[in-house]
């Protein structure tokens, strides 16, 4: 940090931070940050804060972790961007593809790193009309896939839609959970689009009969299936990915937010057949700048390594239940939606949720919101809490119900 930030109070950084960066919402957090470790983020003026949203399912396995600093560091000494996505072969690259075959069914084995979540999901979308020939999209209801307007055109949020139109045409919406709803996807549907559990909706999870039976009509009629586990991926279930929890393989799947270890990375995956498809007719199906830079794909690939070797995804499911335990004690709480250490903790109303959330925040814990689901707020933490630490984190948000 430079001297000249240094002698900055706060008050003159919130202004400058409020005039020259492009805000999202009216009243951000504006804590300001000075380092992060393990599950922990510290201001500048030394207040540590237990960072329990792992900045928004990003930092799975907890703010910089060494084995993710070691890799950008080897490949800091080797090369940056060298050349646009797809012309070389570069180690960090064919390193993250391999291990991402590893850890996926023989039918996801071919890998296109991008740079973000949003991205894939807008070049899964593509493939899928590629591969079939086809034009229309389903996605669901109350979904949430991405702000670009591609992902946008299928997120099903009408509020978030409406100042951006026109958007995709011949998008149709299903309800998730609703088997008579799949009936819409026909042989004239190039693809549906489903997060594997609902995020933004404030997490629901796919009924067996719901999910299977979407697989089914997928095959039967030739739509290929997507689904975006960009926030549900990487060990957050309490599985590598969310689909293993029901045994269902989607043709194609995107990931994101957690895949870099705290690095912007991004991924859409398939088989080879279908892949192949955006190589020609035309060429250059997809094309990326900077998508896989091999920086962020070193810091991907260790992050794979570290969720591999660690046990932290075996235990999300018994952490995350002690963290509900101490919760559901707390009578103004309507409801705790839960999978592995992912949350939606329901209020009485959005007021109250405010309420809570800030008053964590005042108290060195960060909670967040759901963009859609203002009656609920979001818990994601690091899978590598401690259950010293969780007991720590419930105290703390049941005093500030």
């Amino acid at each position: 940090m430079s001297t000249k930030s240094n002698s900055q109070t706060k008050e003159e950084r919130v202004t400058k931070f409020l005039k020259l960066q492009g805000q999202t919402n009216q009243s951000p957090y504006l804590i300001d940050v000075e380092k992060a470790e393990g599950i922990y983020i510290w201001d500048k003026a030394g207040k540590r804060y237990m960072d329990m949203i792992a900045g928004v399912a990003v930092n799975n396995i907890g703010h910089r972790h060494p084995k993710v600093i070691k890799a950008i560091q080897q490949q800091l000494d080797k090369h940056l961007h060298v050349m646009v996505y797809g012309e070389y072969i570069q180690d960090s690259q064919l390193a993250l593809a391999e291990n991402l075959a590893s850890i996926l069914p023989n039918s996801l084995s071919c890998s296109y790193i991008v740079n973000s979540g949003t991205e894939a999901n807008e070049a899964a979308i593509k493939l899928a009309k590629r591969y079939t020939g086809r034009q229309e999209i389903i996605s669901c209801k109350n979904s949430y896939h991405g702000s670009t307007h591609g992902s946008l055109s299928v997120t099903g949020n009408k509020e978030k839609q409406s100042s951006f139109k026109p958007l995709l045409p011949n998008v149709q919406f299903i309800e998730f959970n609703n088997i008579e709803s799949l009936n819409i996807i026909t042989e004239k549907s190039a693809c549906v689009i489903i997060e594997t559990i609902q995020g933004d909706a404030g997490l629901v999870k796919p009924t067996q009969e719901f999910i299977s039976t979407l697989r089914e009509k997928c095959t039967a009629t030739g739509t290929l299936l997507i689904f975006d586990e960009v926030q549900v991926g990487m060990g957050r279930t309490g599985k590598m990915f969310a689909f293993e929890h029901y045994n269902v393989i989607p043709d194609i799947l995107t990931l994101g937010k957690a895949l870099g270890g705290g690095m912007p990375i991004g991924a859409f995956i398939s088989s080879k057949k279908i892949m192949y498809s955006l190589t020609h007719n035309p060429m250059l199906g997809h094309i990326t700048t900077f998508g896989g830079h091999p920086i962020n794909c070193a810091a991907a690939n260790a992050c794979i390594n570290v969720l591999k070797e660690e046990n932290w995804i075996d235990k999300a499911e018994q952490k995350g239940q002690l963290l509900e335990n101490i919760l559901s004690q707390a009578s103004e709480i309507k409801e705790i939606r839960r999978a592995g250490l992912f949350f939606a903790i329901e209020m009485e109303s959005a007021d109250k949720v405010a309420q809570v959330v800030n008053n964590c925040l005042d108290k060195g814990l960060i909670g967040f919101w759901f963009l859609s689901t203002p009656t609920a707020f979001r818990l994601s933490p690091p899978l590598s809490i401690t259950e010293e630490e969780i007991n720590m984190a419930g105290e703390i948000i049941f005093s500030c119900i």
